[in-house]
């Protein structure tokens, strides 16, 4: 029971706009189709308005419990004559859709079944025989079993969609992992190469460079030569590590992340300023908690773009900008025109901080202003993410990809195929029924010389002989018969279809003679 609540629970938070509209537009197609003709024109006032909210209820009833539902609805729409078509094909595609075990999906079946041949042999007493039993069974495969069918599939089938766009979000994220980890190793890789290789002779330099120094026989000159050399090693060692330490890492391990931070922009602005550069700093949103990788992101940004501003244009205003907007952090450096313009650097200061924002999951955008100033700005997640440091890999797919087991592959074929049976049996039950000759048919002329009195022998040898047409039992809606007597009912030849019904004769015979001859309407 608590499971059932929470379930629904849920299912009332996850409600939408469309979801209710739909609902309203169930609504107000039940009651145009099925209150006329329906409880409309069979009931008025009050009764109209009681037999409206029962249907209603019943359409709505289907949300909890499908199954009662269109247990309830069977009954009520087949045992009366005030409509109910549309109803009851709703309530069976629902109980279809949300009745999930398919042991209690075929008792459910069942059950309708059943109330639906006592409700017929209620609401439908004309029809009877064989001919009768047909059509309860074609109504009930066409207006339940169907769309029970229907229902199950498309159940189903969104079963399916749903498992495999989960299988596909386990496959991408697994693709990402294996992505990430083959870079990290690639990564790994190189930078130990590099320390092996490049560290190694830097060292050798370095060494080499120091004995050199202690050498007496160089002159003043060439000791400082020596010294710059060495120094030039060492510097360069700094480098390599630093440089190691970004394949190796995402963040430089010359920079203390924990102090170069968004934080610490409004520090960097205040350096600018004390080193003469007219900057202002910009600040907007409510500030919100971000990770390691992205806050020293926005930081090198500021940084870059503070360098760009003093090296490239001089003299020139710019204005730091960080905004928290409601799904992403905005950092912006823009800077006015230049007073002497100055030529265009290598690009590497700019490469170097786009791998950077795209290793913290953000977008940069570096490009000149329509006034003639320069502009970078960043777009930063508020969350971890590595999407962006994971592109998808071709070879790894196919490598990754399952087989999809045969019965996913064949949810839902069970209940097409039932429905595709459902529907083979009503036509072609129709059309043995359509082939089937009628001969024993009363004309006009033959009911008009009939007499009564005359001799019951003689009435039998002019009465039609032959096949009878497959129309039930004929003398449900008859008058009663006379006392005493036996009686013949025929289907007369002419028939109309106006009439709401067809015409039925009836010849009823007592002590070897015709005592009466009759015609009445059998309504259908």
């Amino acid at each position: 029971m608590r499971g059932f609540l929470r379930t629904h629970a849920d299912r009332l938070r996850a409600l939408t706009r469309w979801r209710v509209g739909r609902e309203l537009l169930g609504a107000v197609l039940i009651v145009l189709l099925d209150g006329w003709p329906g409880w409309l024109e069979e009931h008025s006032g009050w009764a109209a308005a009681w037999w409206g909210a029962v249907y209603l209820g019943l359409y709505e009833l289907r949300l909890l419990f499908p199954a009662v539902a269109l247990l309830v609805g069977t009954w009520l729409v087949f045992s009366g004559d005030h409509g109910g078509v549309a109803t009851i094909i709703v309530l069976a595609y629902a109980a279809g859709y949300r009745i999930a075990p398919w042991q209690r999906a075929l008792l459910t079946a069942v059950v309708a079944l059943a109330l639906h041949i006592l409700a017929w042999d209620v609401g439908s007493p004309g029809l009877s025989g064989p001919f009768g039993s047909f059509v309860m069974l074609t109504v009930y495969g066409m207006m339940i079993a169907l769309p029970f069918l229907v229902g199950r599939y498309a159940a189903q089938r969104a079963e399916l969609v749903s498992t495999m766009r989960e299988r596909e979000e386990r496959l991408v994220n697994e693709r990402r992992m294996i992505t990430r980890q083959a870079r990290l190793r690639e990564r790994n890789r190189i930078a130990q190469d590099m320390h092996d290789s490049l560290g190694h002779r830097l060292s050798l330099i370095s060494v080499h460079a120091g004995a050199l120094a202690m050498d007496s026989g160089l002159d003043e000159h060439q000791r400082e030569a020596v010294r710059v050399l060495r120094s030039t090693a060492l510097s360069a060692m700094e480098e390599l590590r630093g440089v190691i330490g970004v394949l190796r890492r995402d963040v430089e391990p010359d920079e203390d992340p924990a102090r170069r931070t968004v934080e610490a922009i409004d520090e960097l602005v205040e350096g600018a300023r004390r080193a003469g550069v007219r900057v202002s700093l910009v600040r907007g949103g409510k500030p919100c908690p971000l990770p390691a990788k992205v806050s020293h992101a926005a930081y090198r940004i500021a940084q870059e773009g503070l360098t760009n501003a003093n090296k490239h244009a001089p003299g020139a205003s710019v204005r730091v900008s960080v905004k928290y907007e409601p799904d992403a952090l905005v950092v912006e450096v823009r800077n006015n025109p230049p007073r002497v313009r100055k030529p265009a650097g290598s690009g590497f200061g700019l490469i170097g901080l786009g791998e950077r924002v795209r290793l913290a999951g953000g977008l940069l955008h570096v490009g000149e202003l329509p006034s003639g100033g320069f502009r970078i700005a960043a777009v930063l997640p508020y969350e971890d993410t590595a999407a962006a440091d994971d592109e998808p890999v071709e070879e790894e797919e196919e490598q990754l990809a399952e087989p999809a087991r045969p019965a996913r592959r064949w949810a839902g074929i069970g209940s097409m195929v039932l429905a595709g049976a459902v529907v083979l049996v009503v036509v072609g039950g129709y059309v043995w029924v359509g082939t089937q000759s009628v001969t024993r048919v009363v004309s006009a002329e033959l009911y008009d010389s009939v007499r009564v009195g005359q001799p019951e022998a003689e009435v039998m040898a002019l009465l039609p002989g032959g096949a009878e047409p497959p129309v039930g039992e004929l003398s449900s809606q008859a008058p009663p018969e006379p006392p005493g007597s036996r009686c013949v009912y025929l289907v007369a030849d002419e028939q109309s279809y106006t009439s709401g019904g067809q015409k039925v004769v009836r010849f009823c015979f007592a002590d070897g003679k015709l005592v009466e001859k009759h015609t009445h309407l059998q309504e259908t």
